[in-house]
């Protein structure tokens, strides 16, 4: 008798149901969300185990590394698949979660997710870390601005290393304001701090690395999107082409039924949100030079995705300046007729696909 056990994971215990193959439930139990106690009720089994099943999640990736350690193998499953399919419970409990899951794995109806190495979630923790460090330094100053804005005091656009400068300068004689402020750019300046702290680490982990040197030749890439790609395709081997990056990240053109390409174009949900916005942010942005060649790396064959020039309100026109003179011209990116202009052909060699 084969056994099926899915498991349903908790932050403080885990819901665990063991099937046999035609479905029937064997045990049900309650167990802490600790490896060891894992390993324990696994053994103590008395069927042989065909199949673990977890649904990806925050501590999925650790439980998985804990429990192949310990001669065990799980399938990490598709969040939205297994939503999708635990929404048709009518009764939603830890306990029924862990038998739907455990059907899931028993009928073969799963997707696997790649487990992420040790080295890949490491940094992409320190890059979550740079982007909350970021983001906390951006909300304290867009803060201070509404503050000064309710007197009447415009900052304007300012370069960070001149924000206190140009403060200090429009509260020189308020001095009710001036205090106000001082606490809110102390703060802000131990977080810059900390920002340009961050910010060097990941530089030199960069340098350090061949694949992500590599990509920052390319012209809008610098070590947070290297860095960022790099954490987040882990294992180049997990994608047979260049091209299946980008419907994997959820960046996606859409097309109708005819095979026409939509003028709006489609975000998914899919893939790693850090990567999908980095890439974003790089594929439509005013940089001129960078912009096509990540579009177009990424499979976009048009430059700019449609949904990109649709929200400028250009539709279909060309990114300005065109992408053809500063993909195989003025930066000196190597053309290979074999690929096209080239493009796919190099992301391809950058990742090792």
């Amino acid at each position: 008798m084969k056994a099926f056990i899915g498991i349903d994971v908790s932050l403080a215990s885990s819901a665990f149901c063991v099937l046999d193959e035609h479905g029937n439930i064997l045990k049900r139990a309650q167990v802490v969300s600790e490896p060891e106690a894992f390993v324990a009720f696994l053994r103590e089994l008395p069927w042989p185990i065909e199949a673990i099943g977890l649904e990806a999640g925050p501590l999925s990736q650790w439980l998985h590394r804990e429990l192949a350690e310990a001669d065990f193998e799980l399938v990490l499953m598709e969040t939205r698949q297994v939503k999708a399919v635990l929404k048709a419970i009518p009764v939603k409990t830890d306990r029924r979660d862990a038998e739907g899951i455990a059907q899931l794995l028993r009928m073969g109806w799963i997707r696997p997710v790649h487990c992420k190495s040790v080295s890949a979630q490491e940094l992409r923790a320190l890059l979550s870390a740079r982007g909350a460090v970021q983001k906390a330094a951006l909300d304290i100053e867009q803060s201070l601005r509404g503050v000064l804005r309710n007197f009447g005091l415009k900052l304007g656009r300012i370069s960070p290393s001149r924000y206190e400068a140009r403060v200090r300068e429009l509260l020189a004689d308020n001095a009710m304001l001036e205090a106000a402020a001082t606490a809110i750019l102390k703060a802000r300046a131990a977080l810059r701090a900390e920002l340009s702290v961050l910010e060097g680490r990941l530089r030199d982990l960069a340098r350090r690395d061949e694949v992500c040197r590599r990509m920052m030749t390319m012209p809008g890439v610098g070590a947070v999107v290297a860095l960022t790609v790099r954490a987040a395709i882990d294992d180049p081997a997990r994608f047979r082409s260049s091209r299946d990056v980008g419907p994997w990240v959820g960046l996606t053109p859409r097309r109708d039924q005819s095979g026409e390409r939509d003028l709006v174009g489609h975000i998914t949900k899919a893939g790693d949100a850090m990567l999908r916005t980095v890439l974003f942010q790089r594929g439509d942005g005013d940089d001129a030079s960078g912009s096509p060649l990540l579009a177009q790396s990424l499979g976009f064959a048009g430059g700019r995705p449609a949904w990109a020039k649709a929200r400028d309100g250009r539709g279909g026109a060309p990114h300005r300046g065109g992408s053809s003179p500063h993909v195989d011209g003025r930066h000196g990116l190597p053309h290979d007729p074999r690929h096209g202009n080239g493009r796919d052909h190099r992301l391809s060699n950058e990742l090792g696909i």
